[in-house]
């Protein structure tokens, strides 16, 4: 979900094809760690870092998976106090388009 002020209200996008929920909160959880580093300045606090997230960020929500889906607003604190490592922002390796992508790379080989 998009949280920018300048985008038009309710832009969503849907991604499907996971491999189960774990992989799914995963996905979102990573997507989401991406968004706030994106959002993030040097010598920003926690607070501005929030603040920008919420203005500019992107936010990514578990649907249909009651209370197992993962959701932004139990780590955000702790996400905009504590810089990410790049693994923990690499939701591309858990992107289910991806794979669907590399399983038709290797039957073209």
């Amino acid at each position: 979900m998009d949280l920018s002020g300048g985008a038009e209200e309710g832009i969503v996008e849907e991604i499907g094809g996971f491999v189960d929920l774990s992989h799914a909160n995963a996905f979102a959880r990573a997507y989401v760690r991406d968004s706030i580093e994106r959002c993030r300045v040097p010598g920003a606090s926690p607070r501005e870092v929030l603040q920008s997230w919420l203005t500019f960020g992107e936010d990514a929500e578990i649907q249909d998976a009651g209370d197992e889906a993962w959701r932004s607003a139990n780590e955000l604190d702790d996400f905009t106090a504590n810089p990410a490592t790049s693994m923990e922002r690499d939701w591309r390796a858990l992107d289910p388009r991806r794979l669907v992508e590399d399983d038709e790379d290797d039957i073209d080989e």
